[in-house]
C-alpha cells in the first residue's frame, strides 16, 4: 500500500461511527417491539443473584476452560451483540488476522471507470482520497462515466433483524458501501445544507435526505426513508467517489449508476484496505458496529463458497467453522441469522459462549477494557448481555433476556467472587 492511512486518521474516521453508538440503547426501545419473556420451568434460581436474574444465565470458566460457576448453563437465549465474538473468531480462522479487503478499479476503451466492490467496511472518505491520489499517480485525469459494480453481493434480503429507522446501526450493507452507509449533514436555519464533515464533500444525496429535516447537525442511515438498500448504497458510493476524485484533480463527467464490470475492461488498480482484519475487528468490537460485523460475516461466506456473497453462504461457513472449533454437538446449540446480533432469531447458551471465549483468547485484545475487565456487550429491548474476561483472565458470560437491566450488578458480583 503506497498511501497507508495513519492510525490517527483511521481512528478519527471511526470516531464518527463511535459517536452515534452511545444513543443506541436509548433509541432502540422506540424502534423495536418490546419483547416479553414469560417465566419458564428452566428458570432455576441463580445462587447469589437474587433480585438480579429473573430470566437468564451466567457462567464463569477458568483459563483452562473449566466451568467454576454458573446458572442455567444450557438455556438458549437471544445473544444480541455478544454473538460478534463468534463472528470475529470464525473470521480469524477463515480469512486470517492479516486479511485485507479489496476494491477493484477497471477502465474500458471509452474511458469509463468501473469500481468493483468486495464489501470493504473501511471505505471512509479518507481512504477514498488515498485511492484517488493513487489513480492520479497512475495517470488517470478524467473519467467519461463512473459506474458502481456491486455484483459481488447477491443478498436474499436486508440484514435479518434490521429496522427501518434513521439510526446508523440500522444501515444496510453492500458490496461497495462507503462511510458505514451513514451520512453526516448540517442544515442551517436558512435551510442551507452541507456536509457535516470536513473530509466529505457535500453530495446531492445529502440535500435529498436532509431537505425536510429541522436545522441542526445529524448523522443518518442512508436508507432512513425506507429506500432500497442496494440502490441507495450504490448511489452514495458513486457520488462520494466522484466528489473526492474531482477534489484530487480527476474530472468525472457523469455517474452511470450500477453496472457490472465488462469482461474486456482493464484492471487499473486493485486497492488493498489500509487496515487488516485484526485492526478492523478491534474497531468493530469497540463500536459494536453491526455494519462491519455483517460485512465480515458475508466475506467469510464468499471466500469459502465463492462470489457472489449471500446470507446462506455466510451461515454455512460459520456453521462449518464452529463445528471444527466446538464440535458438532455444541455447534448445534448455536443459531445465527446474521453476524451482528441484530436478529432476535439467533440463539446461544452460556456453556457454548464460554467455549467460544476459550477459543477466542488469542484475540481478546480486540475487546474493550473497562476497569481491567474485557467486555463485549449485547443490547436489544429486553436483552442485556455481557461476555469477556474478568481481571484475572477467567472467561465470563451474562445473558439476561428480561425487562430489567442488571448486567453490571451481576458482573460486579462475578468479579468480586471469581475475578480476584
Amino acid at each position: 500500500m503506497l498511501f497507508p492511512l495513519s492510525a490517527q486518521k483511521y481512528r478519527k474516521s471511526l470516531s464518527r461511527l463511535n459517536s452515534f453508538m452511545w444513543f443506541k440503547a436509548l433509541t432502540l426501545s422506540a424502534l423495536t417491539l418490546v419483547a416479553t419473556f414469560p417465566p419458564t420451568a428452566s428458570d432455576a434460581a441463580c445462587p447469589g443473584m437474587q433480585g438480579l436474574i429473573s430470566k437468564g444465565s451466567y457462567a464463569v470458566a477458568d483459563t483452562s476452560g473449566k466451568i467454576v460457576a454458573g446458572c442455567n448453563l444450557d438455556q438458549a437465549l437471544v445473544p444480541a451483540s455478544i454473538i460478534k465474538v463468534a463472528t470475529v473468531l470464525t473470521a480469524m480462522q477463515v480469512l486470517g488476522p492479516d486479511y485485507r479487503f479489496n476494491t477493484g478499479f477497471y477502465q474500458d476503451q471509452a474511458g469509463n471507470l468501473y469500481i468493483r466492490g468486495f464489501g470493504d467496511p473501511s471505505l471512509v472518505s479518507e481512504e477514498i482520497s488515498l485511492i484517488a491520489a493513487r489513480l492520479k499517480a497512475l495517470g488517470m485525469h478524467s473519467v467519461a462515466t463512473l459506474y458502481v459494480d456491486d455484483s459481488a453481493f447477491a443478498l436474499e434480503g436486508p440484514v435479518p433483524g434490521q429496522a427501518i429507522s434513521d439510526n446508523p446501526y440500522d444501515a444496510p450493507v453492500g458490496a461497495l458501501a462507503v462511510n458505514f452507509n451513514s451520512i453526516a449533514v448540517f442544515k442551517d436555519k436558512k435551510g442551507n445544507i452541507a456536509s457535516a464533515e470536513a473530509q466529505t464533500p457535500t453530495l446531492p444525496l445529502m440535500h435529498e435526505l436532509a431537505g425536510q429535516r429541522p436545522a441542526g447537525r445529524v448523522r443518518l442511515n442512508i436508507c432512513c426513508d425506507g429506500a432500497d438498500g442496494r440502490e441507495r448504497s450504490a448511489r452514495y458510493a458513486g457520488e462520494l467517489f466522484r466528489g473526492l476524485f474531482q477534489q484530487t484533480g480527476i474530472n468525472v463527467n457523469k455517474l452511470g449508476g450500477k453496472k457490472p464490470t465488462p469482461a474486456d475492461a482493464q484492471l487499473l488498480y486493485m486497492h488493498a484496505g489500509s487496515r487488516n482484519l485484526s485492526e478492523i475487528s478491534a474497531a468493530l468490537m469497540h463500536s459494536s458496529s453491526n455494519f462491519i460485523a455483517n460485512l465480515i460475516f458475508l466475506q467469510m461466506g464468499a471466500q469459502r463458497k465463492g462470489y457472489p456473497a449471500t446470507w446462506a453462504k455466510a451461515r454455512a461457513v460459520l456453521r462449518e467453522e464452529l463445528t471444527i472449533l466446538l464440535g458438532p454437538a455444541m455447534a448445534d446449540s448455536i443459531r445465527v441469522s446474521e453476524g451482528s446480533g441484530l436478529s432476535r432469531e439467533s440463539r446461544v447458551n452460556a456453556r457454548t459462549m464460554l467455549t467460544l471465549l476459550q477459543r477466542f483468547r488469542p484475540y481478546r485484545a480486540v475487546l474493550r477494557q473497562q476497569n481491567g475487565i474485557a467486555r463485549k456487550s449485547g443490547t436489544l429491548t429486553g436483552v442485556y448481555n455481557l461476555a469477556g474476561y474478568l481481571s484475572n483472565g477467567r472467561a465470563y458470560v451474562i445473558m439476561l433476556n428480561q425487562p430489567k437491566n442488571t448486567r453490571d450488578s451481576v458482573l460486579a458480583r462475578l468479579q468480586q467472587n471469581y475475578g480476584q
